[in-house]
């Protein structure tokens, strides 16, 4: 992706928060001096189907640092997407401890939930999820308005490379550039986390290294700690450390020596 005027600076001038995400992750990958962004300690979660329980996740402990970017990688049902809900607080663990900066969410009403939403993650799904009758620009803005110190649309726009599109409508845009505008939207409010299930499994592999340029120079220029879970092995070469989720438990981890950038990547 090419540099845009005035992106970097989206993030360097938001914020002390901000200044300190970028010196911290130039740190990664490796160093354990850091206190995490979020733990999480003995975390299960079980569903009841009607038919008995369902394990969706068996235990899990994990530290997760500032600026780190961290791949969730298994198939279908291993509990990716169960464990990057648990930790932005769209469901809470049936066991075990889940913390964000030292305070237990599970101490969290609903409105205090709602929150931490608002004001500490960002999400980016499969589906872009963008209002149709609104502009790229006034999608972003929805999101934005009640945040304490967030980007304009048009600095989180640039940091994606669609500066050129905030007057669009989603239906005047290709499936990546709404992608693109989804990431741009979750990282306008400067999130603490970044939470991305699956972002580029609706589209093809050059624009899925798109999407994910633009969520690996959030990730490096705002120092956003990063989640993103996969299916896709190929995406695991762009991390700080991949998880490899089995059914409901961490079978495997690992830390890279050296992260591929997005554009090196294919599959």
């Amino acid at each position: 992706m090419t540099d845009e005027t005035g992106a970097g600076a989206a993030c360097r001038d938001g914020s002390d928060r901000a200044q300190a995400r970028i010196a911290l992750s130039n740190s990664l990958p490796g160093s354990r001096a850091m206190h995490p962004v979020q733990l999480v300690r003995g975390v299960r979660k079980s569903y009841d189907s009607g038919g008995g329980l369902i394990h969706a996740l068996r235990g899990i402990d994990l530290e997760l640092v500032e600026g780190e970017f961290v791949v969730l990688l298994g198939p279908s049902g291993s509990g990716k997407s169960t464990l990057l809900n648990l930790l932005g607080g769209l469901d809470r663990p049936s066991a075990g401890r889940i913390a964000f900066r030292g305070t237990d969410l599970e101490s969290f009403d609903r409105r205090a939930l709602a929150d931490f939403r608002r004001r500490h993650v960002g999400f980016v799904f499969q589906s872009y999820n963008l209002i149709a009758s609104l502009t790229v620009r006034e999608n972003i803005d929805l999101v934005t308005e009640r945040a304490e110190q967030p980007m304009a649309p048009a600095e989180a726009l640039a940091l994606v490379g669609l500066a050129e599109r905030a007057d669009r409508f989603p239906a005047q845009l290709s499936g990546g550039e709404q992608q693109r505008v989804a990431v741009a939207r979750a990282i306008a409010k400067r999130p603490d986390v970044l939470l991305c299930d699956e972002p580029t499994g609706a589209v093809d592999c050059a624009t899925g290294v798109r999407v994910l340029e633009a969520i690996e120079r959030c990730n490096r220029e705002c120092g956003t700690l990063t989640l993103l879970a996969t299916h896709n092995t190929a995406i695991a070469a762009m991390a700080d450390r991949v998880l490899t989720l089995v059914d409901g438990s961490i079978a495997n981890a690992q830390r890279n020596a050296q992260r591929k950038a997005a554009r090196e990547l294919s599959w």
